[in-house]
């Protein structure tokens, strides 16, 4: 199983929206490293949602429920989605404070690259957001 981390702005897709959804696929990215990313996902694997911009947040868990496939919303072949489900939110947003200021988030691809929208996760940053979200 990998991890990773997605961001949304949450004036374009909340956290509420993507519960109320039920499911969504991920699309709209348009960065080669964002993308490579979702090809390396798989079915199963866990998945912070994170809230950018304003709120600077990581809100709730979701899961990969599908494998990259073809973005509907462009003819261009070079861009793919993955479908997710929101598995529970956090019960306390973790800031981007907190993960800056957290032992063991030194590397951490969300600091190192902070505009990239897909990134992935240790196995251990992502036991240690979810614990700092419960």
């Amino acid at each position: 199983m990998k991890y990773w981390l997605v961001k949304s702005e949450p004036s374009v897709y909340s956290w509420a929206q993507f519960v109320k959804d039920k499911k969504t696929h991920w699309d709209g990215i348009r960065s080669y490293q964002a993308r490579n990313n979702m090809r390396d996902m798989s079915k199963g694997d866990l998945v912070v949602f994170y809230h950018s911009v304003d709120e600077r947040s990581a809100v709730g868990i979701a899961e990969v429920v599908t494998t990259a496939y073809q973005d509907p919303t462009t003819d261009e072949e070079a861009w793919v989605v993955v479908d997710l489900k929101p598995v529970r939110p956090l019960k306390n947003p973790v800031t981007l404070a907190t993960i800056k200021s957290t032992k063991g988030f030194e590397n951490i691809a969300l600091v190192k690259q902070g505009r990239l929208s897909v990134l992935q996760l240790t196995k251990e940053e992502f036991a240690t957001i979810e614990k700092l979200g419960s």
